[in-house]
């Protein structure tokens, strides 16, 4: 006697989380830390930026160098992407 499975019952417990395939590994060495813009404004009020950017009070600006750009893809663009950081001690 054979048994013939079609289908499968939802495994008990939580779901588990697929990884995405779309995820890129880039390592990067850091050339710059330095704490977030100030607001900067002419006596006129204007901005001098082109773009408007508020930064964090507790945030912190990275400035990082990738070795080899070719893994970054191509259309990389902020409204595209978001970038999660692992940081490893030497």
């Amino acid at each position: 006697m054979v048994d013939i499975i079609i289908g499968q019952i939802q495994p008990v417990g939580p779901p588990v989380k697929k990884t995405d395939t779309n995820s890129i590994t880039v390592e990067a060495e850091i050339l710059n830390v330095r704490p977030p813009r100030k607001q900067i404004t002419r006596p006129s009020g204007d901005e001098r930026r082109k773009q408007f950017r508020q930064d964090p009070h507790n945030g912190q600006v990275l400035t990082l160098l990738v070795p080899n750009g070719t893994n970054l893809p191509k259309d990389l663009d902020g409204r595209k992407y978001k970038v999660v950081m692992r940081i490893i001690k030497k």
